[in-house]
This record gives C-alpha cells, sequence and structure tokens, in this order.
C-alpha cells in the first residue's frame, strides 16, 4: 500500500487554502485544524469535497459527551473522512463521538498529549503525576477501549503506542 501524505492546510482563507491544494497536485488528503475552521467554517470543508478530496478535520473535540457527539455527527454530515476528540476527555466522549459516526464514512481519531506538552508541564501545570509516556499509553488504552477508531501522538511516542495497544 502506498503511504498517503496528510497536507496540513494552516492558512486563514478558503483562497489560501485553494491555492496550497492546487500546488498539490494529485495529494488525496488534506487538514483543516482550528485556524482554517475558525475563519471559514464548513465552507473549507465544501471545497475540499467539492474537489473530491478526503477531509481531516482536526478540531480536536473536548467537551461533555451529549456536545461532543453533536459535533461529530455535525462533522461527519459535512462530510469529513476523519476527526479528532482529545482522549482526555474519558470513555463516555470518545464513546459517544463513536457512536455519533456510525453508519457513516468518518472516523475518529483520539489525540493522546499534545506534542507541546511536557512531562514537567503535565505535572506541573495539569496535575497529572505521571510522565508525558505513561500518560500516552494510559490515554491510548483508553481510547481504543472506548472506540476511537485510531491514535494520534507524536512520532517519538510510536514504540509506546504500539506497545499500549
Amino acid at each position: 500500500m502506498p503511504t498517503e501524505l496528510i497536507i496540513a492546510l494552516d492558512v486563514d482563507t478558503l483562497d489560501d487554502a485553494k491555492r496550497a491544494v492546487d500546488a498539490c497536485g494529485g495529494c488525496t488528503w488534506y487538514k483543516a485544524g482550528l485556524q482554517l475552521f475558525s475563519r471559514t467554517g464548513p465552507a473549507i470543508v465544501e471545497q475540499l469535497r467539492g474537489a473530491g478530496k478526503r477531509v481531516f478535520l482536526d478540531l480536536k473535540l473536548h467537551d461533555i459527551p451529549n456536545t461532543v457527539k453533536h459535533a461529530a455527527r455535525a462533522a461527519a454530515d459535512l462530510g469529513a473522512d476523519l476527526i479528532t476528540v482529545h482522549a482526555s476527555g474519558g470513555r463516555k466522549m470518545i464513546a459517544a463521538a463513536r457512536e455519533a459516526v456510525e453508519g457513516t464514512e468518518t472516523r475518529v481519531l483520539a489525540v493522546t498529549v499534545l506534542t507541546s506538552i511536557s512531562s514537567e508541564m503535565l505535572r506541573d501545570e495539569v496535575g497529572i503525576k505521571a510522565s508525558a509516556e505513561k500518560t500516552v499509553s494510559r490515554l491510548a488504552r483508553l481510547a481504543v477501549e472506548s472506540g476511537a477508531h485510531g491514535i494520534v501522538s507524536s512520532p517519538h511516542e510510536i514504540a509506546v503506542v504500539r506497545e499500549s495497544v
């Protein structure tokens, strides 16, 4: 199976996104994150789908289960192929997102620990005493047990994730 790239559209406008897509030629997958989605709303997903592209909607949903369930369903209805939730939202939240996309082509990915968060930050700022590595392992297991289709983590944590799940 050939490797597929996911092109991050870290831009502010639909025009900038279109230029990036045009420049990438035959690429299939594109990530729209908070920056672009906050500025363009559903229009970016519609533009990408209209161009025959696959959409990774990286909004990292994290709220009460009912709210995440409705947001995940809305993303599926838009045509997002992949969506993200924070694994730290817990079992019920992850399961709610998974339930919301059942019967659609949308898949739920759970983010373990953001790459910008160190073990020291987890301990001193977030109040989690376990190391980032142990937290990634725990959240990866939780995510899979709760129905997430996949995991998002740092490339430095691949071995930990594979060992855990």
